[in-house]
C-alpha cells in the first residue's frame, strides 16, 4: 500500500490552474520528488500535502488516513508529516541541540536526549550540539534542519528546494547524502527542487513536472533513457534533437547512419517512411579516429575528465559529444566520430 497517495489533484490561484488533475502514488520508505522549472506546479502540490493549502479539488491520503479531500481538510499540525524548508528556519538563539530537541518535547528528558544524541549522530554532527545557527555552515545548518523535522519520526518528510542556498559544487553532494541518512532512518520523503543532479543524487522516483501535470513519474535511469514525451526528454539531460526517417524493420535512419532497435524510447509502432525527430545524447557521439563520419568542432567546454564538445555536421546540423579531455582539439577542427546508441529515443516529426 502507498504511504502517500495523490489523486486528481488540482488547484488554482486566482482563477489560474497552477495543479491540474496530478495524481502519484509513494511506496513507504521511498524518496520521492517533484522537478521542474519555476512556474510548473510543484511548490504549490507541496504546500498542499503539507495542509498549507486546501486544494480544488482531488484527494490526498497519507498512510491509511485522508488529509485532505472535498470535505476534509485535517489542519498541518495534526498530519504527522516533517518540513524542511528552503531557508532552514533555525531558531538563532537556540544551541543545535535545542533545535533538535524543539520538537520533542512531550518525551521525558532521559528520552529527549538519548533521541537528539542519535540525530547528531545520524546528521554526523555529533560534535556540534553546544554551537549556534550563525556558527555553522550552510551544509551544517542543512543537516541541523533535517535532524529536526525527522525528531518526532513523522511519517512523511517534505522538502521545500532544500539546497538551493548552498554552492553549486556542495547540493549533490549534501544531497546524496541526505538521501542515505533518509533512507538509514526509513523515512518517506518527497522534495521539490528545479535541478537535476539533486533530484538523481537523492530520489528513487522522480516526477517531471510541466504545466501542473506530471509528464511522467519514473526511476532517473528510465527518464534519461526512456523518456515519455518531448518535454522530458529536452528537460533531462542534455542532447540534440536531429531529423530521421523511419526504414523498414523498425530502424531509423539519421545523417549519421541507421539506428537499430528504435522501438526503445518513447517510440510508438512506427511505419515505413514516417518522418521522426531523434534524440542524441552527449554519450550516444563517440570521438574516433578511424572513423570516416567527421563534424566540425564549433564549441567545447572543459569538464576536468571530459570535454563537452559542440559538433557541426555536413548539414549544418549540430550535435554534442563527451570526449575525453586527452583529445584536446581546436574550433574549427574536424574530428572522427561514430554513432554508439544503447537506447534509442524518438517522437513524431
Amino acid at each position: 500500500m502507498a504511504l502517500l497517495e495523490l489523486q486528481q489533484l488540482s488547484h488554482a490561484y486566482g482563477g489560474h490552474l497552477v495543479v491540474d488533475g496530478l495524481s502519484l502514488d509513494l511506496a513507504p520508505g521511498t524518496i520521492g520528488c517533484l522537478l521542474g522549472p519555476s512556474g510548473c506546479g510543484k511548490t504549490t502540490v507541496l504546500r498542499c500535502i503539507a495542509g498549507f493549502e486546501r486544494p480544488d479539488a482531488g484527494t490526498i491520503r497519507v498512510g491509511e488516513e485522508v488529509v485532505s479531500a472535498m470535505s476534509t481538510h485535517v489542519p498541518p499540525e495534526r498530519r504527522r508529516i516533517g518540513m524542511v524548508f528552503q531557508n532552514y528556519s533555525l531558531f538563532p538563539h537556540l544551541s543545535v541541540a535545542a533545535n533538535i530537541a524543539f520538537g520533542l518535547q512531550a518525551l521525558p528528558s532521559a528520552e529527549r536526549k538519548a533521541r537528539v544524541h542519535a540525530l547528531l549522530e545520524l546528521v554526523g554532527l555529533p560534535s556540534q550540539a553546544g554551537r549556534y545557527p550563525h556558527e555553522l555552515s550552510g551544509g551544517q545548518q542543512q543537516r541541523v534542519a533535517l535532524a529536526r523535522a525527522l525528531g518526532p519520526r513523522p511519517r512523511l518528510l517534505l522538502l521545500d528546494e532544500p539546497f538551493s542556498s548552498l554552492d553549486v559544487d556542495l547540493r549533490e553532494r549534501l544531497a546524496a547524502e541526505v538521501g542515505a541518512i533518509l533512507r538509514a532512518e526509513g523515512t518517506t520523503a518527497v522534495m521539490v527542487t528545479h535541478d537535476q543532479h539533486e533530484a538523481f543524487a537523492m530520489a528513487d522516483q522522480v516526477g517531471v513536472m510541466h504545466g501542473g501535470r506530471i509528464q511522467q513519474w519514473d526511476t532517473p535511469y528510465n527518464l534519461y533513457h526512456r523518456p515519455a514525451n518531448r518535454f522530458v526528454a529536452d528537460f533531462i539531460g542534455q542532447g540534440a534533437f536531429v531529423p530521421g526517417q523511419v526504414l523498414a524493420g523498425g530502424a531509423i535512419a539519421i545523417e549519421l547512419g541507421a539506428l537499430r532497435n528504435a522501438a526503445a524510447g518513447s517510440a510508438p509502432a512506427w511505419q515505413p517512411g514516417d518522418a521522426v525527430t531523434v534524440l542524441l545524447r552527449p554519450d550516444d557521439v563517440v570521438h574516433d579516429d578511424a572513423s570516416p563520419l567527421t563534424a566540425e568542432v564549433v564549441a567545447k567546454a572543459f569538464r576536468g575528465a571530459e570535454f563537452l564538445y559542440t559538433l557541426k555536421l555536413g548539414s549544418g546540423q549540430e550535435v554534442l559529444s563527451l570526449v575525453p579531455s586527452h583529445h584536446d582539439h581546436a574550433p574549427g577542427e574536424r574530428i572522427g566520430i561514430r554513432l554508439d546508441v544503447d537506447h534509442v529515443v524518438a517522437f513524431p516529426a
